[in-house]
């Protein structure tokens, strides 16, 4: 059997050989070490509160790392809610307001003995001695319509039952008690656009009160309720919200109002998880969301072998408005989309309830970093396997000597 020669054993020569290839074998191992991501320190250096300038070249390749605590998962749970249909929109119905373009039928009736309006006949209409039915008008543009003996009068913006009393009004002071009714016979105005892909609807509101389901109906309905997200636009304001969050809600299955455009998007939502957890890929979840809780478990947890469960971390970009939120130092504003890197130490008990709480988002990219004894360990088996190559060679030295 061939007999190994320890180091120290060996003479002045084979000695410095063996050192030095060690050493470059050793560098060459800590530079080339397989990692599944950046280390801990890595991603803490990119973080952006520690820049103490406002200037925005400062900034640049630099996020915003927020530690995961009662106030954050508070806060972005607010936030969450802020965007429901309920809380920026009311329940108030006014589809029965007259606006331009829609068509009337107004109907006068006077009291006997009719002074104004009995036994009149002619080419304006059909009357009666008591009765008498003004021709369909059409509301013009500037919301005006043209009653005999009242004149121009401006009917949009108000109901049906608003217009007949300021007729009946018009007309007390020279017809025999007169009462008016007032039908909206085409609804041009009231209506609300639905729209998803390959078809489009214009649906008509009524007195009833039409909500956002209704629009969904108007259209067939959807294939897919957990992954269609319906976005509701009136005026400027834009929302949206998973079609399956709406039905199992009724406050966000919100009245629509004359305008408005309901679109149903299918858009399956997903995250990316990496680094040390039970697997590493693209995971879809449904449209109402889960929590980072719940995302940890479809991927199997961490990787006990490997993770550091004090480094997890959520990446995502986040609004000026939430950006600034977490900015700590005081010095910049931001007025744009920034990365934010969430940080979950789950060493800490407490973490596990603020992660039920914490929403995950389309696109995130949730990694869990490898701990400092799994990079060791990695380290010393490099070194371990470098043992064989660099005792033969001490070998061959001495067999030279």
């Amino acid at each position: 059997m061939k007999k190994i020669t320890p180091l120290l054993a060996l003479g002045d020569a084979s000695r410095k050989v063996a050192v030095g290839l060690l050493a470059v074998m050793i560098l060459s191992a800590c530079s080339t070490m397989p990692r599944s991501g950046p280390s801990t320190r890595a991603v803490e250096s990119i973080d952006a509160n520690a820049v103490l300038t406002d200037q925005e070249a400062d900034y640049q390749n630099k996020a915003l790392i927020v530690d995961l605590n009662d106030e954050v998962s508070n806060q972005l749970s607010h936030q969450f809610n802020q965007k429901l249909f309920s809380e920026l929109w009311g329940g108030v119905n006014n589809a029965d307001v007259i606006g331009e373009g829609d068509v009337l039928e107004i109907t006068i009736w006077e009291a006997p003995p009719a002074v104004l309006f009995g036994g009149v006949i002619n080419a304006m209409g059909t009357g009666s001695s008591q009765v008498t039915r003004l021709p369909e008008q059409m509301v013009d543009s500037g919301g005006r319509v043209k009653i005999p003996f009242v004149g121009s009068l401006k009917v949009s913006g108000q109901s049906a039952r608003q217009i007949e009393n300021t007729i009946a009004s018009r007309l007390s002071r020279m017809a025999n008690q007169p009462q008016v009714i007032v039908r909206q016979v085409k609804n041009n105005a009231a209506n609300v656009t639905v729209i998803r892909e390959g078809s489009s609807v214009r649906m008509p509101l009524t007195s009833k009160g039409e909500r956002v389901l209704d629009a969904v109906s108007a259209i067939g309905g959807v294939q897919a309720a957990n992954k269609t997200s319906i976005q509701l636009t009136r005026g400027a304001q834009v929302r949206s919200l998973p079609l399956i969050t709406i039905t199992q809600d009724p406050q966000q299955n919100v009245m629509l109002k004359p305008g408005d455009v309901v679109t149903a998007i299918y858009q399956p939502l997903s995250f990316i998880v990496l680094g040390a957890t039970g697997r590493n890929e693209e995971v879809n979840f449904e449209g109402q969301g889960i929590t980072l809780a719940q995302a940890l478990g479809r991927v199997r947890g961490l990787d006990d072998n490997r993770a550091d469960a004090s480094s997890v971390f959520v990446f995502r970009y986040e609004d000026a408005q939430t950006a600034n939120a977490w900015n700590r130092n005081g010095v910049a504003q931001y007025n744009r989309k920034l990365p934010v890197v969430y940080r979950a130490n789950l060493r800490d008990a407490n973490t596990f309830f603020h992660a039920q709480n914490f929403m995950m988002q389309d696109k995130d990219i949730l990694y869990v970093a490898n701990a400092p004894a799994s990079e060791l360990q990695k380290f010393l088996r490099i070194i371990f396997s470098l043992t064989s190559p660099v005792t033969s060679t001490i070998n061959s030295v001495d067999r030279i000597n």
